[in-house]
Parts: C-alpha cells; structure tokens; sequence
C-alpha cells in the first residue's frame, strides 16, 4: 500500500476576517505571516502563517457561496482542516476509495500552492475535513 500520509502539511483555520485574525496570529502571538493570496476560483482569501516545521492557513471566505463561508456561517470560526502530505495522491486516492473512505475529490486538482490536493470527506475521517497534497 501506497497511502501512508506524511507529515502535517498545514492546518486550515476558517476565520470571518482575515486581518483581524491576523491581529491575533502575528500580532499577539507573533507567528510570521509569509504570503498572501487570493484564490477566486476557490472562494477564497488565504494568509500563509509560518510556525517553522507547519504552516497555518487562515481562510476567508469571499462572498455568501464560498465552501469557507458556509462554514463559518455554520459552524463558526475554528479549525477547517488538517493536510497531510503524500507521495503519490493519485495512487494514494485510489487506494483510499478501494478501501471505503468517502473521497471528496476522485483527481486531485491544483491547490492554492500549485500543487495537487485533494480532500477526503468528514464522514469518512471522524468528522475532520482531510486534505491531501503531494509533495
């Protein structure tokens, strides 16, 4: 089997907005703010926060139908995601839909780093919303 999961790539953290929630992370608890970008396609604006070994994404939303909004709007601000990061999603994919796991994406498509992702459904992983990235 191909679909040992590496280290934590990021964690995603939904936020309602993005610079006070930067007051918060690299204001007052000084964690460096290493890139910002916005992801249209995705709904999406992202801050990139480096802890030295895992990187946190803030996320917010961008209008009403963004996948982040919804959840903020739903569930509040907090943890969105884990990513883990593996050497080959798209056999890794396979072998997770093989063995049951409900897959949110079939194909991993190109994340916000230009790398291929994919996520996996919370219903299969204990209520968390996996996100795979190969590196």
């Amino acid at each position: 089997m191909n679909r040992r999961l590496e280290a934590i790539d990021h964690i995603g953290v939904a936020v309602p907005n993005l610079e006070e929630a930067k007051k918060i992370f690299c204001g007052a608890l000084g964690i460096p703010c290493v890139e910002e970008k916005t992801v249209p396609e995705r709904g999406v604006k992202i801050a990139f926060l480096s802890t030295g070994n895992t990187t946190i994404e803030l996320l917010e939303g961008i209008g009403e139908n963004s996948p982040v909004s919804k959840f903020v709007s739903q569930r509040g601000p907090g943890v969105h995601h884990l990513c883990f990061e593996v050497a080959d999603i798209a056999s890794t994919l396979r072998e997770l839909g093989e063995s049951g796991v409900q897959l949110v994406d079939t194909v991993a498509r190109t994340g916000a780093e230009g790398k291929p992702v994919a996520f996996l459904h919370p219903k299969s992983t204990a209520g968390v919303l996996v996100e795979l990235i190969e590196k």
